[in-house]
């Protein structure tokens, strides 16, 4: 399956952080939210779309998920690699980097969502 990643688009600030990978047939919105002090705290949520921006429903019927618990760990593991000077410099393969987090992320869809 092809994807494009997009990592802290245009919209993001200081406080949010919008992460998007899109498919062939929908794409997921995924948002950090930062609030507190140093160290601050985060919240991720995504949701995912169709292509031309419909929400598709959970299989519970809610729209949006929050990433907590072994799930945040393992997502904050695999963003982190994004800033890491191996990353920047080309110093590990990018390619393996990026496909990790989109899997990890497409496993929490597929988990999730009816994708018919």
């Amino acid at each position: 399956m092809n994807y494009q990643l997009q990592l802290r688009t245009p919209d993001s600030n200081g406080n949010l952080v919008f992460n998007t990978i899109i498919f062939d047939a929908f794409k997921v919105n995924i948002v950090e939210r930062y609030y507190g002090m140093v160290p601050k705290s985060c919240d991720v949520l995504f949701k995912v779309r169709t292509l031309d921006d419909q929400l598709i429903k959970r299989k519970d019927g809610h729209v949006k998920i929050r990433i907590k618990d072994e799930d945040y760990d393992t997502y904050k593991t695999l963003i982190k690699v994004f800033s890491t000077y191996e990353y920047k410099n080309k110093l590990i393969s990018r390619n393996d980097a990026q496909q990790d987090f989109v899997h990890f992320i497409l496993r929490l869809v597929i988990i999730n969502y009816n994708l018919n």
